[in-house]
């Protein structure tokens, strides 16, 4: 089975064009690797790398609001690239939308057993005026 895959380097590796190509895709996968590790997690979803010559990286963004946050940290991501070793010089933003699915709509959760028993012992020792009681009441009477 090892075979293939030594056949298939192989041919890559002796084609120009296609030794290339996978020199590209390579340099964008580790990329994009230090690009996951370095981006906010509420940004890494909606942006991506896209491009990279002559110390110019290109970023990808789903959408305006994306690409605004992306151009105020620029700064400091390249600054953070230069650190993992990356000769980043400057970075260029665009706007792509993705054609990825919407998400899943979150499952709703519900309240257990347990955690309504906790509530109402804790509420049950708060002040009669008190707001939080009043909301964590409400909560519990939803939850049934």
């Amino acid at each position: 089975m090892e075979i293939v895959p030594h056949r298939l380097t192989a041919f890559i590796g002796s084609n120009p064009t296609l030794r290339s190509l996978a020199q590209t895709v390579a340099q964008l996968s580790e990329l994009q690797r230090h690009y996951q590790a370095i981006i906010p997690p509420s940004l890494a979803p909606c942006s991506r790398v896209a491009h990279c010559a002559n110390g110019q990286l290109t970023l990808e963004a789903d959408n305006g609001a994306v690409a605004g946050k992306l151009r105020q940290l620029s700064p400091e991501l390249i600054s953070l690239f230069r650190t993992r070793g990356c000769e980043i010089t400057g970075i260029q933003i665009r706007v792509q939308a993705s054609n990825r699915p919407p998400p899943p709509p979150a499952t709703p959760r519900s309240l257990g057993k347990q955690g309504r028993h906790a509530l109402e012992v804790f509420a049950s020792e708060l002040p009669d005026d008190s707001q939080l009681k009043s909301a964590l009441e409400r909560m519990i009477r939803r939850a049934r």
